[in-house]
Formats: C-alpha cells, sequence, structure tokens
C-alpha cells in the first residue's frame, strides 16, 4: 500500500502545542486601558491584527489583509503583513491608542508577525 492513511497525523499535535504557547503567553499579557493588547492572527494565506482592551473586552482597531485595499496590493506576504501594521497603527492612533502590549499568540517573532511589528512601530505605535 503506497498511500499513507495518515496523511493528517501531525497537524492535531502542531495545533495543540501552538495552543499551549498562546496560553502560555497571555497568562502574562494582559490589554489594559492605558496599553491595550496587540493580538496577531496569521493563517497560511492571510494576517489579522486587532487592538483589544481586556478590561472591557472591546477592541478598539483592526486590520487585516482580507480587506479590498490591501488584498490588491502588490508584493508578498511579508510585504502586506507590514501594510497591515502600518495601517492598524493609524486606527489605533485615530482612537487614542498610543502604546500596546504586543501578543504574538504564539507564533514565532519572524517573517510576517516580525514584519507587522515593525511596520506598526513605524507608523508611531509603541511597544
Amino acid at each position: 500500500m503506497a498511500i499513507s492513511l495518515s496523511a493528517r497525523k501531525g497537524l492535531a499535535t502542531k495545533t495543540a502545542s501552538r495552543a499551549r504557547r498562546q496560553q502560555r503567553g497571555r497568562k502574562k499579557i494582559f490589554g489594559s486601558t492605558d496599553r491595550p493588547r496587540l493580538v496577531v492572527t496569521r493563517s497560511s494565506r492571510h494576517i489579522l491584527a486587532q487592538v483589544i482592551d481586556d478590561t472591557e473586552g472591546r477592541t478598539l482597531a483592526s486590520a487585516s489583509t482580507m480587506e479590498s485595499d490591501l488584498r490588491a496590493a502588490d508584493g508578498d506576504k511579508t510585504a502586506k503583513a507590514k501594510e497591515v501594521g502600518t495601517k492598524l497603527a493609524e486606527r489605533a492612533k485615530a482612537a487614542g491608542v498610543e502604546n500596546v502590549v504586543f501578543d504574538r499568540a504564539g507564533n514565532k517573532y519572524h517573517g510576517r508577525i516580525a514584519a507587522l511589528a515593525d511596520g506598526a512601530r513605524s507608523a508611531g505605535l509603541g511597544f
């Protein structure tokens, strides 16, 4: 038999490992009114970032590659992630947010996650 019946065998452990890393970080990171939490959600195709006030449970600003203007942008996924970071920083500053706590949600601070953070920092968001 040449076809493996367990082609998706490692997927459950990979997802569970990321969820464990996310919970470990979430114990230490909390977004207050003064410094809300900037959380990054990454899929294989898109990236989403939100600035969340955890005391009220309210999203103050968000940006994503699923928006029409960023979907049509040129460049690779890393360049689009940097654009998401700058757009998020502009929206957060318009909402009155200057400093945030960065929550990478169990992802490595590398590639698209780091590009988003650099884009947000270059647009004036402090963390």
